[in-house]
């Protein structure tokens, strides 16, 4: 007997897996605020949204991750540096997310990431990338995992920022954080895990997942071959769009289509 897919009610989410995950593969950052978003749109409340993004982030990231390990885009010592305090940054987001309202992380970090994506969009066509040993690595990967459990996300905006801020590759940076997401990912899911259970896979993160994977290694691929310059501003774009974003919603949180971030 054979088990008939429901492709009509999966299109809409392939669509918005494909989507979120080919942003996030070629720029490092924005799979949760593009799926976040456009779920809502589709009528899903928040929390739900939220869940079904972070239960599917954990298995896209992985995904791209390897997608970037294949195309050469991982600093592999560079790797090494950020992975064990990320995950000790993740843990550290979900008990302080449990004690302390970790709405207040949240302004912060917005101002720091428009912050960033001014200074990348300002530095594109005046200075080339050039790369050198990154500083603050440790730092920089613990805050990033924090941010990540506590608000609800923030490790691609502020790591691969941050490292294309010092001046490192676009590339390498993106793939980078991609293949060390994964494993923040995993940790904080696996923290939350008694509140999601396998409740969270349903139809829309089935189909998230599988627009995901199929667009994960299209935008590994594209990370190799736009131009530095070029890389170096959509990233710039990006994070000020999120922090557009994510003030928005923190002022106008009851609006459904303006979730927090």
């Amino acid at each position: 007997m054979s088990l008939a897919i429901p492709w009509a009610e999966l299109a809409p989410f392939l669509f918005i897996g494909f989507v979120a995950q080919l942003v996030d593969s070629a720029l490092g950052m924005a799979f949760g605020l593009v799926s976040n978003a456009m779920l809502t749109l589709l009528g899903f409340p928040p929390a739900t949204a939220a869940a079904t993004t972070r239960t599917v982030e954990s298995f896209t990231s992985g995904v791209s991750g390897l997608c970037h390990v294949l195309q050469r885009n991982v600093d592999w010592p560079l790797f090494a540096r950020l992975i064990i305090p990320g995950i000790l940054g993740g843990l550290a987001g979900v008990w302080f997310l449990s004690t302390v309202d970790g709405h207040i992380t949240r302004p912060v970090m917005l101002v720091y990431m428009a912050a960033i994506g001014v200074y990348l969009i300002w530095r594109a066509p005046r200075r080339p990338q050039t790369f050198r040993r990154m500083r603050f690595v440790g730092p920089l990967g613990a805050v990033g995992g924090f941010l990540d459990a506590s608000a609800g996300g923030g490790w691609g905006p502020v790591v691969t920022g941050n490292l294309l801020a010092q001046g490192m590759t676009p590339r390498m940076a993106i793939g980078t954080v991609n293949a060390a997401e994964f494993f923040i990912t995993v940790t904080v899911l696996s923290a939350f895990i008694g509140a999601l259970g396998l409740a969270a896979f349903t139809i829309a993160a089935s189909g998230l997942l599988i627009g995901g994977i199929v667009a994960a290694p299209i935008g590994a691929w594209l990370t190799g071959r736009i131009a530095p310059k070029r890389l170096l501003m959509l990233v710039g774009a990006i994070l000020i769009a999120i922090s557009l974003y994510g003030f928005v919603a923190l002022m106008f949180e009851p609006v459904p289509i303006l979730p927090r971030l």
